[in-house]
């Protein structure tokens, strides 16, 4: 085949672009909303490398990068994602060039977490007993079903966006509401399609307490390896299901072998229909069982990829570039990891900023990194309203073995970050 090979990555954001062109220069070739480059603080890349197009326009994408392909005289080496919502997308293309990728019915599983947890369950995967619900009155009798805490959520979409937990019917009847309320300001995103109904899909699943994890592994047809653990910092003063931070760690608890966490991982993926590639899977550990959340074939993001390269010099972005190419991936089990923590900084309160100062958080001797992603006169508008904008930044730290609990390491180093608000 002539011309030269690149690695199509479908839909990812500007700072994961900017990432992955100085990481591999002319490795890839991106395909970006244009609404993502609009908005994008790094420098755009050149156009041979970037194909702009409206992602939610299928039939054009195909023919914009089959245009761009032709005229720049490349061909596509493998495909790869870093967002849920570009997911189907980039299965879609990856069937249509036979490139290897999970297939958009495995993509579909994984998105729909009514979908997952009812496969599972039928797989014998652990999971949270769930259903759809299309009203309050719906929402009300799952709670009243199953005798306490429940949670509803969206069927699609990310992290801890209008997740909430409900005590009984009578929160539970609120909370419908006020995530149909939030579907409907959300129309339009990519991360919640509308059904043929045009009516919100939300699901209610009981509550499982316990301590949450999560993990990167790389999905094979022989097993799974696992490049990544993490442990979540959760917060009681955030929206449930916010994680604050995540600490990097080389095993569970004793309670769980690590060769039955591979077993359970590879069971789930290979319940959905994902056979290959690398997935991020979120967990529970209630007393010594496992249960799964959510699991999608992509690798964790927001600060986990800067976690994971100071910590135990692994380039995940990369390492997914690789597999998608079918390279051989080395992963060393049991290997040392550095004492790191990822700490996501929020915004306490709304507003535009006027002015955000990290000199003492940059100065601590703890810190590793720093990334901040606002800018004065940006605009932060709290959760439910909006679960993106109120993130600041984040920031990489070895934490004081000798000091106080970890919460409390967090809370000192978020308040090193001054934040002023314009009146």
């Amino acid at each position: 085949m002539s011309g030269s090979p690149r690695v199509l990555v479908v839909g990812t954001t500007s700072d994961y672009i900017d990432w992955i062109r100085s990481a591999a220069p002319g490795r890839a070739l991106f395909l970006t909303d244009p609404g993502i480059r609009r908005r994008a603080q790094e420098a755009p890349p050149d156009p041979s490398e970037e194909v702009l197009c409206d992602l939610t326009a299928t039939t054009r994408v195909h023919e914009a990068l089959e245009a761009h392909l032709r005229d720049r005289r490349m061909h596509l080496s493998g495909v790869a994602c870093f967002d849920c919502e570009s997911m189907a997308l980039a299965a879609g293309i990856a069937a249509a060039r036979g490139l290897p990728y999970p297939s958009v019915e495995a993509v579909g599983r994984c998105r729909d977490k009514y979908l997952s947890k009812k496969i599972w369950r039928q797989e014998g995967v652990r999971c949270p007993r769930a259903a759809r619900v299309s009203s309050p009155d719906e929402a009300e009798a799952f709670s009243r079903e199953a005798k306490g805490p429940i949670v509803l959520k969206p069927a699609t979409g990310s992290g801890s966006e209008l997740v909430f937990v409900c005590a009984g019917p009578d929160e539970s009847r609120a909370a419908f509401t006020g995530i149909e309320t939030g579907l409907v300001s959300r129309r339009g995103n990519r991360l919640y399609p509308a059904g043929a109904s045009d009516a919100p899909g939300i699901i209610a699943e009981e509550y499982v307490e316990g301590e949450e994890y999560s993990c990167d592994v790389i999905i094979e047809k022989s097993g799974i390896g696992i490049i990544r653990l993490t442990r979540k910092i959760r917060s009681p003063r955030d929206p449930f299901g916010t994680t604050r931070g995540y600490v990097l760690i080389d095993a569970l608890p004793p309670a769980v072998r690590m060769a039955d966490l591979g077993r359970q991982l590879r069971d789930a993926a290979w319940a959905l229909g994902v056979t290959s590639g690398i997935c991020m899977a979120d967990l529970i550990l209630r007393g010594g069982d496992l249960f799964f959340l959510e699991m999608t074939p992509r690798p964790g993001g927001d600060c986990l990829p800067s976690l994971l390269r100071e910590a135990a010099g692994i380039d995940i972005l990369m390492m997914t570039l690789d597999v998608a190419e079918g390279r051989p991936v080395g992963i060393m089990q049991g290997r040392p990891v550095k004492p790191r923590v990822g700490l996501r900084l929020l915004a306490g309160r709304g507003g535009v900023v006027r002015e955000i100062d990290w000199a003492r958080l940059a100065q601590d001797p703890r810190v590793r990194q720093v990334n901040i992603i606002r800018k004065p006169a940006d605009t932060i508008r709290m959760p439910p309203e909006d679960y993106d904008s109120w993130l600041l930044g984040h920031v990489i730290f070895a934490p004081s073995e000798d000091g106080p609990e970890l919460p409390a390491q967090c809370d000192d180093m978020a308040g090193r970050l001054t934040v002023r608000m314009a009146s």
